[in-house]
């Protein structure tokens, strides 16, 4: 089955590195593994301190200061990768995309972030780069603003039912204003839920590694009520922990038409080895709500972990970016 032209399924790679992007990344392209790809601020610390291929850049550049460095670094790859990926994008306008997110330190700022991510996206100067921005009160009028300026967002950080609803609704309100066709996906995380909550649902004798699916399915059935084709859901968060899963686990298990999957490089190459490649069983929406009732009736609040989810994921993504300023300057 071809899930991308069955069903418009992608794989997008969750990961950027400037000597991947020059040899495996493009080999897995061309054989139509992934459809595109995307970052973050701990992607980037791990890769940016981490590999080599940085080196001489960021001593070359030891008179700027640790924000300009980075992004002079993160602005490079990110061209680059929509360099490579823009011959997909121009075939099928759906696919092809990099993402690039704003400093997290913004995530309750919406004017910082409409000026970060429009300042971004211009100096990027590519038509297939979408600007990350993280689902708070202030990311969805930042969400709404930027593609009512025809500028691709990816809205992340995204745990929870009513997360989805709202930037569903900044997304489809901004498209609609905006005369230039921008596209977004809304990233669901998933594998954190499960990782959350797996050990009291254990103890309660209740199934474990089915809530990020659950929640993750039922985000997805509020997206598609919007009937919005510039919108798709990208299930984001998909790497297994440990080996009480299969490493594809997260892909085999939500292959939903219009969707995309968001995952690490080990867990892709799981799923073309050993993975499902077919599309999955819908959970119906009422299925949904009535785990969510089983979950409640055994005293798992999910609105609780979602917000405490969120909370850390916005935490971390502020951490890792702090890190890795501290690192570029020597």
């Amino acid at each position: 089955m071809n899930l991308k032209q069955n069903i418009n399924y992608s794989i997008w790679c969750d990961f950027i590195e400037r000597d991947f992007l020059e040899n495996e990344f493009q080999t897995i392209l061309n054989d139509g593994i992934i459809h595109g790809a995307t970052s973050n601020p701990a992607i980037f610390e791990n890769s940016i301190t981490n590999s080599p291929a940085y080196k001489n850049d960021i001593s070359a550049m030891q008179h700027l200061s640790q924000k300009e460095i980075y992004e002079a670094l993160a602005i490079k790859d990110i061209k680059r990768a929509a360099e490579i990926l823009l011959p997909l994008y121009e075939k099928d306008s759906n696919d092809g995309f990099i993402s690039i997110e704003v400093d997290p330190t913004l995530c309750d700022d919406m004017m910082g972030t409409i000026e970060e991510g429009v300042r971004l996206f211009k100096t990027i100067n590519m038509p297939n780069v979408m600007i990350k921005v993280p689902a708070t009160d202030a990311g969805y009028g930042a969400m709404r603003e930027l593609t009512h300026m025809g500028i691709n967002v990816n809205a992340t950080l995204i745990f929870s039912v009513a997360q989805a609803i709202e930037c569903a609704k900044a997304l489809d309100t901004g498209i609609k204003q905006s005369d230039k066709n921008p596209k977004a996906v809304i990233s669901v995380f998933v594998s954190r839920f499960d990782r959350a909550c797996d050990d009291i649902c254990k103890a309660k004798g209740l199934e474990t590694a089915k809530l990020g699916i659950v929640n993750a399915t039922k985000c997805y059935h509020e997206v598609e009520k919007f009937n919005q084709p510039n919108i798709r859901t990208l299930f984001a968060s998909t790497g297994v922990k440990g080996d009480d899963l299969p490493k594809s686990y997260y892909i085999d298990t939500l292959i939903y038409p219009n969707s995309i999957n968001t995952a690490p490089l080990d867990t892709i190459k799981a799923f073309i080895t050993n993975g499902t490649k077919v599309q999955t069983t819908l959970i119906k929406e009422e299925a949904c709500d009535d785990y969510f009732q089983l979950l409640k009736d055994n005293g798992i609040d999910v609105e609780a972990t979602s917000q405490k989810l969120l909370n850390d994921g916005l935490e971390a993504f502020k951490v890792s970016f702090a890190q890795m300023l501290t690192k570029l300057k020597n």
